[in-house]
């Protein structure tokens, strides 16, 4: 996919209107029902929230689902349950902990690292620059 068929068109996107806990949330919910309305539309909404930077190490779109669906991220998509930790936000940065609940009972915690964008077409938006298993 190349960078001007970013962002996936059809499926929530960064808007300046979301807060870093928006943002977040927006992922969270479309990978907990990945495959709706279509295959891997979870994951593509992860994708649209990347920032740039991130993009560039993660991507293209084909090189990101794979990595979602490798062992690290697999708990996260087609969860169970998700409860978000508070949002610790310093000026243009933000992080906040998810923890997810998979179909077996196991728990994974992930970190997502958000930011503004200060430049280009999501200038102002919250992106997200890294997620890790906490």
């Amino acid at each position: 996919m190349s960078e001007d068929e970013h962002p996936v068109t059809g499926l929530p996107t960064s808007s300046e209107t979301y807060s870093p806990g928006d943002a977040v949330a927006l992922q969270v919910d479309a990978l907990k029902t990945n495959d709706d309305p279509f295959e891997n539309a979870g994951i593509m909404t992860a994708y649209n929230f990347a920032s740039p930077a991130n993009r560039r190490s993660t991507g293209p779109l084909d090189r990101f689902i794979a990595m979602v669906e490798s062992p690290q991220y697999r708990p996260i998509i087609d969860f169970g349950e998700a409860v978000r930790g508070s949002v610790e936000r310093n000026e243009n940065y933000a992080e906040q902990r998810v923890t997810i609940t998979g179909p077996d009972g196991r728990t994974t915690t992930y970190e997502f690292g958000l930011s503004v964008q200060s430049v280009g077409e999501f200038r102002g938006c919250w992106q997200t620059d890294r997620v890790g298993v906490v």
